[in-house]
């Protein structure tokens, strides 16, 4: 072995050796149990950062893991490749509008632009050691995945699961389409509150809005029925300042009798409020403002206004003629779209929706059917379910995506469906192979697309290959765990489990690992929408190792946010260094090694100790595994290794190793063999952190004796039943050589310098084990002379 460990030329060529050797091929369950894991696709949005690193990492360690239980694992890998995310990317990178080109010509820029990145992704999840079986990549964009999302979409047609209708939507005026209600994202933003005067004859009633520019879209105001102060107005009307036509006043509980005047206008549309009142008392619908984000042009004083622009411009003229009572400076949170940061409007649109209202209560039930790692990940979802206002959108009048396979008759406007037969189709392209029940055989194609969720919420789906050849439903699924960050549990969890309920009748996944975020400052996630990461992951790998990123990935307990910082790999190279020269140090002392016979019949305690230490700490570790916590796990490990291992272990056989003439050589067959063993089963649990150094360090020695070819074949070893005797023997001597090093250090003695008499105070039973022990003892505390006293 080299002097020291060359990262650089060590990680390439185990990857080169785990392709070349298929090691983690999937074998579709032919000798072993399956273990199938649902992998976050990443969306094409711009480069990945530390962030992604972080969370795709700790699930792909869970994914080692289950292969060295003896699991056969599905372990696939996705690309989001479509959808708003990507045409933004494209729209920023090329300098161009998607609206202002013909949108053949766009999409083709879109697939250039994905498949660069996608080759970078590939490239670094490969670099990190990702254990990922690449022939089960899929791509949301691609044909099979196109056909699956469009047959799909037909079904929850033929259920009644999926309608379309006209009616207010959530819209984002910048990037011009529909949105979700899970696409909202709050923003705090200045603002004023209006008190207007509302000319209801001899008197008057005084209204507060924060939005003045919609008063020509009044169609209502609205007070509560206990509200005695306006008991009199209701069922009269009153006329809007400005515009000067009649509205009437109705009651309804929905009103806050102490929000501003306790007296709230109507407009289509305001918010989402406005929009339920505008449904329930059948209101007439008033355009104010268009999907552009301007005012209509007929609207006077601001018609073809940007919002903002006309809010100032109503507000001066409302106070130039005395319609302002007051004005109250305020700051409230504003609905915003999370891909661009745009307030969102509501205006009225023909869309598709998927029925989740009606619904509720059964996904809610899901929630129990699941295990959650961490289990108060549970109560986010459950919040986001129980506050459900909207079905889900899943029209978008973008370019770039799956397309819908529906067409409407030019005559009566009917909508005409594909059949399952011509999948997948675009209706721009094709057409349908029946006409309209009305006779017409004209047709309009539908050119909204999917919206990117409604596709990449299927992936369990896509990656069964569902009601394709080569279905393998039977074989993964309900998948065994799907991780993802928190921040999608209201998208990509939820929308992934109403689409399973309503295709499979059964949950997507029996487990869900949620991670937690990377934080550049606090409160800050790395995100590749602000481009506040450092370094790029790719940087990162070549400077420090892929095994060090690895390690330190693995250091905070599930589901929390952590800081990163170049600085904290620091403590990852460190331990690296560490392993390889332990390993370095115990394959000399085992260069005449040979595993015959059962040596573990005439261990010597310390070596019976330390192999129990590893007994016990694999089953810690791989209880915590089990429960999806890698940064616990790996913090067992790490005790066990720093500290029993190389701190005390080490240092008391090393002489029984280095002198068999003094020691014996059956003594040194018990070090060896515990040596051997104790080390390997340390590097097959680290080897699910990090892979490559433990893998170079298995085929330098360990494989001419293992048969397995990689390390990552092998499986972790578990004896039942525990030591206590030894486990307790181990821990107090540890405690005596830790006061032995204490009190050289304090009378400023080097380590190797001898001492006198050495008195051990241990129950009766103890003594036994010390005694076998004292060559060892005394070679390590440097003690001429051992003493007993029996407690």
């Amino acid at each position: 072995m080299n002097q020291k460990y060359d990262f650089k030329r060590t990680e390439r060529e185990m990857q080169k050796f785990w392709e070349e050797n298929e090691i983690y091929k999937f074998q579709n369950g032919r000798e072993k149990k399956i273990f199938s894991i649902d992998t976050p696709p990443p969306t094409v949005s711009g480069s990945l950062h530390i962030g992604h690193v972080f969370s795709y990492t700790q699930a792909e360690m869970i994914a080692r893991f289950k292969r060295m239980q003896g699991y056969d694992v599905f372990y696939p890998f996705g690309f989001d490749d479509n959808g708003l995310p990507t045409e933004r990317l494209v729209e920023k990178e090329r300098k161009i509008h998607a609206r202002d080109i013909p949108g053949k010509e766009f999409r083709r820029q879109c697939m250039e632009t994905v498949e660069g990145y996608e080759a970078d992704f590939r490239e670094m999840w490969k670099s990190l050691g990702f254990s990922v079986d690449w022939d089960l990549e899929y791509h949301t964009v691609s044909e099979e995945s196109r056909k699956i999302s469009q047959k799909l979409f037909l079904e929850l047609v033929k259920k009644g699961k999926a309608y379309m209708k006209e009616s207010p939507v959530l819209w984002c005026t910048q990037c011009q389409t529909s949105i979700a209600q899970a696409e909202l994202e709050t923003k705090e933003s200045e603002s004023c509150f209006y008190y207007l005067v509302f000319d209801a004859g001899e008197k008057i009633l005084p209204v507060a809005t924060t939005r003045p520019e919609l008063l020509p879209g009044c169609a209502c105001v609205l007070v509560h029925p206990a509200d005695k102060r306006y008991k009199k107005y209701v069922g009269r009307k009153v006329k809007v300042p400005l515009y000067g036509f009649e509205i009437p006043v109705l009651e309804d509980d929905g009103v806050s009798m102490e929000k501003g005047t306790g007296a709230v206008m109507c407009a289509t549309f305001g918010d989402s409020t406005d929009a339920e009142w505008y449904e329930k008392f059948s209101l007439p619908y008033k355009e104010v403002i268009t999907k552009d984000g301007r005012i209509a042009e007929h609207i006077p004083f601001t018609g073809g206004m940007k919002t903002a622009q006309a809010r100032r411009a109503v507000a001066l003229e409302l106070e130039s003629r005395g319609l302002i009572i007051k004005k109250e400076e305020l700051i409230h949170a504003v609905a915003v779209h999370e891909r661009c940061g745009t307030d969102v409007e509501i205006i009225p649109s023909r869309q598709w929706y998927i029925d989740i209202l009606t619904e509720k209560e059964r996904f809610i039930k899901a929630a129990d059917e699941i295990r959650w790692h961490p289990a108060r990940m549970k109560s986010r979802y459950l919040d986001w379910v129980q506050n459900l206002k909207w079905d889900w959108c899943i029209s978008r009048q973008r370019y770039f995506g799956v397309p819908f396979p529906v067409w409407y008759c030019a005559e009566c406007k009917k909508p005409i469906l594909a059949d399952p037969c011509q999948l997948p189709v675009d209706p721009e392209k094709d057409r349908p192979l029946s006409s309209c029940s009305c006779g017409c055989t004209e047709v309009i194609p539908e050119r909204a697309v999917f919206d990117t969720w409604a596709t990449s919420s299927i992936s369990p789906l896509i990656n069964a290959r569902y009601g394709e050849e080569g279905d393998r439903s039977r074989q993964i699924l309900p998948m065994g765990m799907r991780h993802q960050a928190h921040e999608i549990i209201r998208t990509w969890a939820f929308y992934t489990i109403v689409r399973s309920l309503y295709h499979t009748g059964e949950i997507p996944w029996k487990d869900i690992m949620v991670s937690g975020f990377v934080l550049a400052k606090p409160g800050e996630k790395i995100s590749k929408s602000k481009n506040n990461a450092s370094s790029s992951p790719m940087e990162l790998i070549e400077m420090h190792s892929a095994d060090a990123i690895r390690y330190w990935a693995a250091n905070a307990r599930l589901g929390t946010d952590t800081f990163f910082s170049e600085d904290e790999l620091k403590a990852s190279k460190r331990f690296i260094n560490k392993l390889y020269n332990a390993a370095k140090f115990s394959m000399a002392q085992l260069g005449d090694f040979e595993l015959t016979g059962d040596p573990a019949a005439c261990l010597l305690p310390v070596d019976r100790w330390i192999l129990q230490r590893v007994n016990e700490t694999s089953i810690k570790t791989g209880k915590l595994l089990e429960e999806y916590e890698a940064g616990q796990a790996r913090h067992e490990l790490d005790e066990l290794f720093w500290k029993d291992f190389c701190d005390y272990y080490i240092e008391i056989v090393k002489e029984r190793l280095y002198q068999p003439g003094k020691h014996g050589a059956d003594r040194r067959r018990s070090g060896q063999y515990a040596l051997y063993s104790s080390l390997l089963e340390i590097m097959k649990m680290y080897s699910v952190f990090v892979p490559h150094i433990t893998e170079y360090l298995y085929q330098e020695f360990f494989r001419k004796f293992e048969p397995e070819l990689s390390i990552h074949q092998k499986l972790w070893k578990r004896a039942e039943g525990r030591e206590e005797d030894i486990l307790a023997f181990g821990m107090h001597m540890k405690d005596l050589i830790s006061s032995v090093r204490r009190y050289k250090t304090e009378h400023g003695m080097s380590m190797k310098d001898k001492i006198g008499r050495l008195q051990i105070r241990c129950p009766e039973w103890m003594t036994g084990y010390y005694r076998e022990t004292e060559q060892d003892l005394s070679a390590c505390t440097g003690a001429t002379e051992i003493i007993y006293t029996v407690q």
